[in-house]
């Protein structure tokens, strides 16, 4: 297990930083970023609420919006929050449906991190008359606080 003052454990993260102020344009430019998770020993729930995702309609480009959460156990690494919000703002310009955006956001989660097990779940705000609810799993469901 690592110290829990041992700096240099945040090398690798780049992005946070006052200073920092560039905003990907999609999410491919995007990326998360993770620090070592001290209690790895352990199973814990992490969650990220996450009330003002945007996207835009693949097919009108019309604005779309959603409110995410996202939980997940993790195993050596977790996700360094500031890059989350990068990541989640790269979507603002992107043509993506909900089921697509949800699904993503876990395949990079399960990429970027390696969790024990993960679940992203979008509920997006109705258009058209009908609201649409995601929910993406990896390694089973998470529980809730």
């Amino acid at each position: 297990m690592g110290e829990v003052n041992d700096k240099s454990r945040f090398d690798k993260l780049t992005l946070l930083s006052d200073s920092e102020r560039r905003y990907p344009k999609n999410p491919g430019e995007a990326k998360l970023e993770c620090f070592d998770n001290l209690y790895a020993d352990r199973d814990y729930v992490i969650e990220f609420d996450c009330p003002e995702y945007t996207s835009l309609c693949p097919v009108t480009s019309q604005p779309d919006y959603g409110h995410l959460t996202i939980r997940y156990v993790p195993d050596k690494l977790c996700i360094e929050s500031k890059s989350l919000k990068l990541y989640l703002y790269s979507f603002r310009n992107a043509n993506i449906f909900h089921e697509e955006a949800v699904n993503s956001l876990l395949d990079a989660i399960v990429r970027t991190c390696a969790p024990r097990r993960a679940e992203v779940i979008g509920r997006f705000r109705p258009r058209g008359g009908i609201a649409i609810n995601v929910k993406a799993t990896y390694g089973g469901d998470v529980n809730e606080f």
